[in-house]
C-alpha cells in the first residue's frame, strides 16, 4: 500500500521527525448554533432556511479556525453540519425512513432509521461540507464518514432480511461517496465503524465491506478506519488484512491497558493512537500526553504514528476540547524534538 502520510507534513514543520496530529470527528457545537437548530425546527419561529444556512457556515468556519489555532496538521469543521452519525447519512440515502426517536443510553435518544426499500445513492452526502471547509483553511482536511457496517447495524432492516447483504449494499454507496469526495479534492478519509467493537465476530463482514468501499480509490488518498470502545483482542490481528492504511483506536480511556494487544503479531499498518480521553473533562497535561504518545512508539515507529483524541470531542465543553487539542499538539512536537535529539530510543519494528 502506498505511503500517503508525507503529503500532510506542513512546509514549515520544524522537526525532522513528524508525528501527524489530527482529530477523529465531532467537536462541541457553539451554544448559539444549537439554539439556531432549535429555531429552525420551530414552526412558530421566524427563522428560515437561509438563516439556518448562515448558522451552519458560521459554525463550520469558526470551528475550522479553532482547529487551525490549536495547531493540528489535519483538521475538519468538527461535523458542524451533522446531527448524528447514522441519522445524518440515512436522511440522504434512498430506501431509508424515520419512525421516531429511540432511547440509547441515559437521557440520550437518536432517530433510529428503518431500511424499507433497496438503498440507493440519491445525492452527495459530504461534498458541500468538504468544499466549504477546504475553502476556509490552508490546512489539509480530513473527512470522517460512517461506515456501511455501522449504518446497517444501527438501523432497522425491513427490506433485505440480511444485515450482511444490507452492509454490502451500503458499502457500494459509501464507495460512490468517497469517489465523489476524491473528485472534490479530499485526500484523507476516515471510515467510522464503532459497531464493530460491539459485534467483533463480524470482522469478516466488515473486511469484505471495506473491499467494496475502497474500490477504485486512488493510491494517494489516505484511508483510515476508526474503531472505539471494545475488546480489541477479538478483532486483532484479523483487522490487519483490511484494505486501509491507518487504524484509529481508542486507548486513553482504558489507560492503555490494551496496548499490548497490538505488539504480537507486529502491527503492520499505521496507528492513529487515541491519547486524549474524550469522556474526561480534565485537560491532560502536556507531560501526560507525551507519556501517552510514547506508548504508541512501543507499537509502531514514529513514521507510522498518528496522534489524535480517542474519539469525537462533542461531549466536552468547548474550552476543554480546545485545550486538550492544543496540549496534544504541543506534546507531539515535544516528542518529535526528543526523537530528533535521540533522547527517545524507539523499539525496532
Amino acid at each position: 500500500m502506498t505511503d500517503t502520510r508525507e503529503q500532510f507534513r506542513p512546509d514549515d514543520h520544524s522537526n525532522e521527525h513528524f508525528l501527524l496530529t489530527t482529530i477523529v470527528g465531532s467537536y462541541p457545537k457553539p451554544t448559539w448554533h444549537d439554539r439556531a437548530r432549535e429555531l429552525h425546527t420551530d414552526p412558530e419561529a421566524d427563522f428560515d432556511d437561509s438563516d439556518w444556512d448562515e448558522s451552519l457556515d458560521d459554525a463550520a468556519r469558526l470551528i475550522t479556525e479553532e482547529h487551525d489555532r490549536a495547531g493540528l496538521d489535519v483538521i475538519s469543521d468538527g461535523e458542524m453540519r451533522r446531527n448524528e452519525m447514522v441519522e445524518f447519512f440515512a436522511d440522504r440515502i434512498e430506501g431509508y425512513e424515520f419512525n421516531g426517536r429511540v432511547k440509547v443510553w441515559g437521557h440520550n435518544y437518536f432517530d433510529k432509521p428503518s431500511v424499507v426499500d433497496s438503498v440507493a445513492y440519491d445525492e452527495p452526502w459530504l461534498r458541500e461540507e468538504y468544499e466549504f471547509t477546504a475553502a476556509v483553511t490552508d490546512s489539509p482536511v480530513k473527512v470522517p464518514i460512517t461506515g456501511p457496517y455501522t449504518l446497517a447495524s444501527w438501523s432497522f432492516d425491513e427490506h433485505y432480511g440480511s444485515e450482511e447483504e444490507l452492509t454490502y449494499a451500503l458499502a457500494d454507496l459509501v464507495n460512490e461517496e468517497i469517489l465523489d469526495l476524491v473528485e472534490a479534492g479530499a485526500r484523507y478519509i476516515q471510515i467510522d465503524e464503532p459497531a464493530l467493537a460491539t459485534t467483533p465476530d463480524d470482522h469478516a463482514i466488515v473486511g469484505e465491506a471495506l473491499e467494496h468501499v475502497v474500490r477504485d480509490v486512488p493510491d494517494d488518498v489516505r484511508l483510515g478506519l476508526h474503531v472505539c470502545y471494545g475488546d480489541y483482542s477479538r478483532i486483532y490481528p484479523e483487522i490487519l488484512d483490511y484494505p486501509v492504511e491507518e487504524f484509529d483506536l481508542e486507548l486513553a480511556n482504558g489507560d492503555f491497558e490494551q496496548i499490548d494487544v497490538f505488539k504480537e503479531p507486529t502491527f503492520e499498518k499505521d496507528l492513529a493512537l487515541g491519547v486524549l480521553d474524550v469522556h474526561d473533562a480534565t485537560v491532560e497535561s502536556v507531560e501526560q500526553i507525551e507519556a501517552n504518545i510514547r506508548k504508541g512508539l512501543e507499537v509502531v515507529p514514529p513514521e507510522r504514528l498518528t496522534v489524535s483524541p480517542d474519539c469525537g470531542l462533542k461531549l466536552l465543553d468547548r474550552d476543554v476540547a480546545y485545550q486538550k487539542m492544543a496540549n496534544m499538539v504541543e506534546a507531539a512536537r515535544s516528542v518529535e524534538a526528543d526523537l530528533d535529539s535521540g533522547r527517545i530510543d524507539t523499539v525496532q519494528h
